[in-house]
């Protein structure tokens, strides 16, 4: 009998909120179907397993912990960068001009 692990998946939001969200999570069938549906839709895959682990222990819709940010922050900056995009904030130049 070989071990299969449980395959999970996470999805997390940033942007419509102040922090971070949990918008959905699933394990095996379902983290498959959260992302194919990610794929389809375009949106950037990370693959942390230790991170997954953490986040799926989180109640659907509710915010990323504070212990979470640096771990969330860096997958957010990688997205950000393959979009080619800044994220807005205090250091963003158009933000200065105002």
């Amino acid at each position: 009998m070989t071990y299969q692990p449980i395959k999970k998946a996470v999805a997390i939001e940033y942007g419509k909120n102040a922090v971070p969200m949990l918008t959905a999570k699933g394990q095996d069938e379902l983290a498959d179907a959260l992302i194919a549906e990610a794929q389809r839709q375009g949106v950037y895959i990370a693959q942390d397993p230790q991170l997954v682990a953490l986040l799926s222990q989180i109640e659907l819709n509710n915010e990323i912990p504070e212990n979470l940010y640096v771990a969330v922050a860096v997958i957010l900056s990688w997205v950000y960068w393959l979009k080619g995009i800044e994220p807005q904030g205090p250091g963003n130049k158009e933000e200065r001009k105002a």
